[in-house]
């Protein structure tokens, strides 16, 4: 297995959980919030991919499918247009609304497939390749993958467990 086929394998790891988080659920659950100040399956779903697609598509040197494909238009959320969800407050959190899975899952697995496309051409030594200077020691790309998947298999499984307490009510 090369490093393209381990990462591709991780990268649709993350895809399967966001949908099995998101399939089938009406709006009223994907921006129910379990808790005060909890994060919604919209919200999760929406941030780990606006991260995806920022990140990888910095490192690719493309652009955003966010902006490509008129995925923010379609979102229409009051904030600003380049926002990933970062550092969002609860308040930020419980304005990030969607009217159906469809535009959950459109987007991420628009963005899916940018990053299978890259992800796919890559050799071992793309993965040293220096993508974000502004760190100490400055950030690879084989750690920039890495990074991305973690924290998207975090968020990704955090959906997957605000579904089943939702089911659970």
């Amino acid at each position: 297995m090369n490093v393209a086929e381990i990462l591709t394998d991780g990268y649709t790891r993350i895809q399967e959980t966001v949908h099995a988080a998101v399939e089938g659920l009406e709006p009223d659950d994907l921006n129910a919030r379990p808790g005060e100040g909890a994060n919604s399956i919209a919200w999760l779903v929406w941030h780990l991919t606006r991260v995806q697609d920022d990140h990888l598509a910095d490192a690719a040197d493309t652009e955003q499918v966010w902006f490509t494909e008129g995925w923010a238009a379609r979102f229409d959320l009051p904030f600003a247009e380049g926002a990933t969800g970062y550092g969002h407050s609860s308040k930020e959190v419980g304005a990030v609304k969607v009217g159906s899975a469809d535009l959950l899952l459109g987007y991420y697995d628009a963005v899916h497939a940018r990053s299978a496309e890259f992800i796919g051409r890559l050799d071992g030594k793309a993965l040293d390749r220096v993508v974000d200077e502004a760190w100490s020691p400055p950030v690879t790309l084989g750690v920039r993958l890495v990074s991305v998947l973690a924290d998207d298999l975090q968020h990704a499984g955090q959906a997957a467990f605000v579904r089943g307490c939702l089911e659970r009510r």
